[in-house]
């Protein structure tokens, strides 16, 4: 009894590590993003493709509405995973790193200067009482340099660079899938059949062009877009399309 005690104890206070140094609500927050669905992001040569799960609770609910894909400036993108409106206060504080990068050097401000400034403010809410974590993770998208950059954020403030992560639930998955398929020479568009890809792994219905997101971070150009619906929908139908030809392949063999 005692014991169970000193655990909610340290459950509640977010600065108080328990005595084998684990943050309870750090774990928690972590936990939150696994109950959030996937996103993934894929770096490529060509630039830097990411792709959510945008399905939803009820089919009266406006597929538009889920926030999942986000702007954050002109050569800059981010997926999230885990509390939605969590994820729009991070995406709200990065765009305004953004804007006063430009402000104070005109330029815009490289991928790895605002994760480093993004997780710095996520790592804060580990450290202050009376706050908690913010239960999310993000994956950064952009271009610095002419290079793409693909970084991914934790809700204990640590970032990781990545060539292709996924994020959310079914992680492990889609994460074997991701180290077993991809390539470094992949085109964008193979990037976004291998996200696409790994995005159905497990999952047990089917993709559709309203049930996903797609960004894309082009690096020729350095601008980020993201894709309608039926552009979405056109390369799940060349892979269910591939997939119906290797089936024949299969049983003609």
């Amino acid at each position: 009894m005692q014991g169970q005690n000193q655990q909610q104890a340290y459950d509640r206070g977010i600065t108080i590590f328990s005595p084998d140094g684990r943050l309870y609500q750090v774990e928690y927050a972590r936990e939150a993003v696994k109950r959030g669905t996937a996103s993934i992001g894929v770096r490529t040569p060509e630039g830097v493709v990411l792709v959510v799960d945008k399905q939803t609770r009820s089919p009266l609910l406006e597929g538009s509405s889920v926030e999942k894909l986000h702007k954050i400036d002109d050569h800059v993108g981010a997926a999230s995973a885990g509390h939605v409106a969590d994820a729009r206060q991070l995406v709200d504080f990065a765009r305004q790193q953004s804007q006063v990068e430009r402000v104070r050097y005109d330029e815009p401000i490289g991928v790895r200067t605002l994760t480093k400034s993004v997780t710095d403010h996520i790592q804060q809410y580990t450290q202050v009482g009376g706050a908690r974590p913010f239960g999310v993770a993000l994956l950064i998208a952009g271009v610095e340099g002419g290079e793409p950059r693909l970084f991914e954020t934790d809700p204990s403030g640590t970032s990781n660079e990545w060539k292709a992560v996924a994020i959310g639930s079914n992680r492990g998955d889609i994460q074997e899938f991701l180290e077993d398929e991809y390539d470094a020479d992949l085109s964008v568009d193979d990037g976004i059949d291998l996200a696409l890809r790994a995005l159905n792994e497990g999952r047990e219905d089917a993709l559709s062009g309203d049930g996903v997101g797609v960004g894309i971070v082009d690096a020729d150009t350095g601008t980020y877009r993201e894709l309608a619906a039926d552009e979405s929908q056109s390369y799940i139908d060349d892979i269910e399309d591939a997939a119906d030809d290797s089936d024949d392949d299969d049983d003609e063999e």
